[in-house]
């Protein structure tokens, strides 16, 4: 019998506020050691999802398990609908982008082709026609396409982490999940990445982000989700789950919390009189 390829069933567009992956009851253990226990998490189109908690908290783990890269020891993830498992890894490619904490290549592929390497679900599909535009409008909106030509194993690291980003916005899929997009980047690039996020969930996806600084996470997520223990301590609008009980106990850390003077978006500052 000939060899048949299975055919990629391709997204659908989702309406806003639709829920786009779930967690329902996750569990994960790395080795013996559990990570997460009763996670229940909804990621929603239009909506930036921040992940906060302090180290080890599991912030990485559940972001993982989204993506379908880790199998739940108990519970479900559900990516589109479906049970993660369910997916063809090309299918699964075609709905959810990850973007991982360090960023390496073992060759030193020029930055384009870095970027390029996103548009690589799509080949074959209706689809396919969009990887000129895909490529240079991530490139552009990440502000690498000065460097396009370089190698990107001769990069900084903050440039390569721009890099990165680049390539998970070309691959235009409906769910991004980004790991700490911001630890190497100075506060100019800071803003600008999480500027993409916002536009990215205005124009439709859900973006799922791990943020260690608070205040951009208030300043820039829907909802935040705060991890404790491998538990979700609480999940909300930033304005009602930051609260100085609740971080000072999670963060083993004395806070205050207070407005903005001019924006109201809330402030989180180490209470050092304490």
């Amino acid at each position: 019998m000939p060899f048949r390829v299975r055919e990629r069933r391709l997204p659908a567009p989702f309406a806003p506020g639709a829920t786009v992956a779930e967690a329902r009851g996750l569990g994960v253990a790395l080795g013996r050691r559990p990570v997460l226990d009763g996670v229940d998490l909804a990621v929603r189109a239009g909506e930036v999802l921040a992940l906060v908690g302090p180290n080890g908290a599991g912030k990485s783990t559940l972001l993982a398990a989204l993506a379908a890269d880790l199998p739940a020891g108990r519970g479900e993830v559900l990516v589109d609908g479906c049970p993660a498992g369910a997916w063809s890894a090309a299918e699964l490619a075609l709905r959810r982008a990850v973007l991982p904490q360090s960023a390496t290549l073992s060759f030193p592929f020029p930055v384009a082709d870095v970027v390029r390497m996103g548009r690589a679900p799509w080949a074959g599909t209706e689809r396919a026609d969009e990887d000129g535009p895909a490529v240079a409008g991530a490139m552009a909106a990440t502000e690498v396409t000065a460097f396009a030509e370089r190698p990107f194993s001769a990069l900084s690291g903050g440039e390569r982490a721009r890099v990165a980003l680049a390539r998970v916005l070309a691959q235009r899929a409906p769910l991004l999940l980004l790991d700490e997009p911001t630890a190497a980047l100075d506060l100019r690039h800071q803003e600008l990445v999480l500027r993409i996020c916002r536009e990215r969930a205005a124009a439709g996806d859900a973006v799922v982000v791990v943020l260690h600084d608070l205040g951009l996470a208030a300043a820039y997520a829907d909802r935040v989700a705060v991890l404790h223990g491998g538990r979700i301590a609480a999940a909300g609008p930033p304005a009602g789950v930051f609260t100085g009980a609740l971080l000072g106990e999670v963060y083993r850390q004395p806070v205050e919390v207070f407005p903005h003077p001019r924006t109201g978006v809330p402030l989180v500052v180490p209470d050092r009189g304490a």
